[in-house]
């Protein structure tokens, strides 16, 4: 009878004895891939084409891994100039900046759109775009 009496009040304090809790959170920021890209491979650019553009080959995320997009022609754009994406780090992981096209610089134009410490105003930072908010952060 002893023995029940204590086998009943042992379940029961089981029962209500608080368990630990385990908590786990995961953040997942939009467009932020934490595993870095792979090392680009290397294509060889085919001969130049007229009023055509070669966008280089990359690797794109598709959720859980890294994928090889092939490089292809693409049409050029009277007065602008490609700048192909890149993977830039960012925020504890890497994104993918799009290609851009930029304006040509006309030589005629040269003083009014220098700034920034005699760098031209396209060169956006040494070369690198700086999206909107980021330089104030100190990230570019």
């Amino acid at each position: 009878m002893r023995f029940t009496h204590i086998a009943i009040s042992f379940a029961l304090t089981a029962v209500w004895w608080p368990a630990p809790a385990q908590v786990s959170v995961h953040i997942n920021v939009p467009g932020i891939v934490q595993i870095a890209p792979p090392a680009p491979r290397y294509e060889a650019a085919p001969g130049p084409r007229p009023g055509q553009v070669w966008v280089p080959g990359r690797w794109v995320w598709d959720e859980r891994n890294y994928a090889w997009r092939q490089g292809y022609w693409q049409a050029a754009r009277p007065d602008y100039v490609y700048a192909p994406g890149r993977w830039m780090r960012a925020d504890g992981g890497w994104h993918w900046v799009d290609d851009q096209w930029r304006q040509r610089e006309h030589r005629g134009d040269r003083d009014d759109v220098s700034r920034h410490d005699g760098r031209h105003e396209n060169d956006h930072h040494g070369g690198v775009h700086c999206p909107p908010g980021q330089a104030k952060k100190g990230r570019c």
